[in-house]
């Protein structure tokens, strides 16, 4: 079996590593853990290439433990952040960890016993724990110089905003989170993004420092951050946060997300973000830059593999058939049975009749956001952007008549073939 430090190297997956003796040390199974914070209810795209890795580590024979952070995500990770989170009721944070449990399902494998995953909830071992004992059996192994020197600490008490001790005790309880792994678990590794650094060498040192009954090591790796060719992070879309629950953000609006990466950053996402055979990726990588390809190809592969793995096969066909349903001069009638199946599954906002019927359609573009002023829209239909009900639009003042909605009920505003709104309109009473 590869080595899982080859095989995450060869798809840019390993940022730095503690110790060169990991390498070694994976040639046996091992126990990895890496943690996430129930800020909201759903994990995005961002903690997606993490849960990719722990697959990873899987398929090569390691079983991962997953920390979904009650005590923790009552604190705030400070780590890439230029303000202080709010802080969050108790009961939301545990609706919130019910919540994102069910984002690994999908990807990860539960049915081999020697390496399903294992979810443990750091507030366990928190909850009772008093403070004294706590500074004086583990905050006396922390050095003030140090945890100033660590980047994530360093940047935000030089910014105008400064840092809480709140905050800055987050990498002493992070810290603590991988004594108790690798004492009560038999965890021997943390993984990371690059900015988590400093916390999980925070960990490392508080274990060394502590000391052990076992011989054994602890061993920090970090992956890189999933940011665009143009340094800003992946997972916001205009929308938002590009979120992997269905309920927070459908199938079709995830993989039209993916639809619209740009060529710069596919290839690199195929090998972050799947589990492509990376001869197969530098196929599509070498076709992208012939004459005869097609524009977009990599990017319908690429949504097709992570729709998949996010929301299975029964996500990507509606993913998929919404997708065919809504393209412009589309062969698909939109009828209001269609229509009403793809409801839930693209943006979409409810208007009264009488706020749709002899209305200019640039007017209503703008009034429901779909677009930023009457000019940019104008201009859009001049050349040849602007579709309503999958047909193009050619004239700026047209108006909205009773003929245009399907079955009475709905109107499907576009922009080219990847931005869309369906506008449901409501009957006068």
């Amino acid at each position: 079996m590869q080595n899982i430090i080859d095989l995450l190297q060869e798809r840019g997956l390993v940022d730095a590593v503690t110790s060169n003796e990991l390498r070694e040390r994976l040639n046996l199974p091992i126990r990895v853990y890496l943690g996430f914070d129930p800020t909201a209810d759903s994990l995005h795209v961002g903690s997606l290439m993490g849960i990719v890795i722990l697959r990873w580590f899987q398929k090569c024979g390691h079983t991962p433990v997953i920390i979904l952070g009650g005590a923790t995500g009552r604190i705030g990770d400070p780590s890439g952040k230029s303000l202080e989170r709010p802080l969050l009721d108790e009961k939301i944070i545990e609706a919130n960890i019910i919540s994102i449990r069910r984002n690994f399902d999908p990807i990860l494998d539960f049915s081999n016993p020697e390496t399903a995953p294992i979810f443990l909830n750091n507030n366990d071992w928190f909850t009772g724990c008093a403070l004294i004992d706590f500074l004086r059996d583990v905050g006396k192994h922390f050095r003030i110089g140090t945890m100033l020197a660590k980047e994530s600490v360093r940047a935000r008490i030089e910014s105008e905003e400064g840092m809480s001790f709140t905050e800055f005790s987050y990498q002493v309880i992070q810290g603590y989170d991988f004594y108790h792994l690798f004492i009560e678990y038999g965890v021997q590794l943390q993984l990371g993004g690059s900015d988590q650094w400093g916390n999980i060498t925070a960990g490392t040192d508080l274990i060394r420092k502590m000391g052990s009954v076992s011989n054994k090591a602890a061993y920090g790796l970090t992956f890189p951050l999933l940011v665009r060719s143009d340094g800003k992070k992946f997972g916001k879309s205009e929308d938002g946060a590009v979120w992997l629950s269905p309920e927070k953000l459908s199938p079709y609006q995830f993989y039209q997300y993916f639809m619209r990466i740009p060529d710069a950053d596919v290839v690199r996402l195929m090998r972050y973000l799947t589990f492509m055979d990376l001869s197969e990726v530098f196929q599509i990588e070498k076709e992208m830059q012939e004459p005869g390809y097609v524009p977009n190809t990599a990017q319908k592969r690429l949504a097709l593999e992570v729709t998949r793995m996010v929301h299975q096969e029964a996500g990507l066909e509606t993913a998929l058939r919404v997708t065919e349903g809504a393209a412009p001069g589309s062969a698909t009638v939109l009828d209001l049975e269609t229509l009403r199946e793809i409801h839930y599954d693209m943006p979409s906002v409810a208007l009264r009749q009488d706020e749709v019927i002899a209305q200019k359609f640039v007017d209503l573009a703008v009034k429901i956001g779909f677009s930023a002023s009457k000019g940019e829209f104008v201009r859009l239909i001049q050349n040849g952007g602007a579709y309503l009900n999958n047909e193009k639009v050619n004239d700026p003042n047209l108006r909205l008549e009773m003929s245009h909605l399907i079955g009475s009920e709905y109107l499907l505003f576009a922009i080219g073939k990847k931005k869309k709104m369906l506008i449901k309109v409501l009957a006068l009473d």
